[in-house]
């Protein structure tokens, strides 16, 4: 398998070129480190990689230019990942990240990642095309929306489970974390999939689907 290929973009220089070497490390390939929004679209129109990691607040105004950035890649580069690693939950634009594709998108808190392996496995998933989201970034970007009607028809169980499949939670994961058998899960997770009316295709991701009805409702 080849190595996976990444383009990192964050300001700050020293903790950039940490994620760079902890990468590298790890048998990664760092196609590009920048540190501004400018930077990272030059790094991916050169060298397209598996997923780029984006902080939100960079050069020049050190707002939202990161995610900004990403919807553009996102639009331009559908094929790129894109992890945003960052001190803040932006809602308004990280909604629209997240629902503006079917998959290959994450989303985690600079300090709430307390394990090294925990980055590396979330950057693997968004490469791979899936998910990746902190709990609280799921919280708020729940707290932020108004409609409801989506998942009315899911169990007060099966909101869990797709709120932890949100996460990026594997099934046995998932079992663990509500101390119920694999099996349970996965007839909790073809419940959702019946109840979303997600239908299997030969493209559609139904897990990621499922994870976008779920941040949109």
């Amino acid at each position: 398998m080849a190595p996976v290929a990444v383009v990192i973009a964050e300001d700050s220089a020293i903790l950039r070129d940490g994620l760079v070497q902890l990468l590298l490390d790890r048998g990664f390939v760092v196609t590009g480190a920048v540190g501004d929004a400018a930077g990272l679209q030059q790094a991916v129109a050169s060298h397209p990689p598996d997923v780029a990691v984006v902080d939100i607040r960079m050069p020049p105004d050190f707002t939202d230019e990161g995610l900004r950035a990403a919807l553009a890649l996102r639009r331009d580069h559908p094929d790129v990942g894109i992890l945003v690693f960052s001190q803040y939950v932006e809602t308004r634009y990280a909604a629209e990240l997240l629902a503006n594709g079917a998959g290959g998108v994450g989303y985690l808190l600079k300090d709430r990642v307390a394990d090294v392996s925990d980055f590396v496995d979330a950057l693997l998933r968004v490469a791979s095309g899936g998910t990746a989201l902190d709990p609280e970034v799921v919280t708020q970007l729940m707290g932020a929306s108004r409609r409801t009607d989506t998942l009315a028809g899911l169990s007060g169980r099966e909101k869990e489970v797709l709120a932890l499949m949100a996460e990026g939670r594997s099934n046995s994961a998932i079992a663990a974390s509500l101390v119920i058998s694999e099996g349970a899960v996965e007839k909790h997770v073809a419940n959702i999939f019946a109840k979303l009316n997600l239908a299997a295709t030969p493209t559609d991701h139904r897990r990621v689907l499922a994870v976008l009805r779920y941040l949109e409702s």
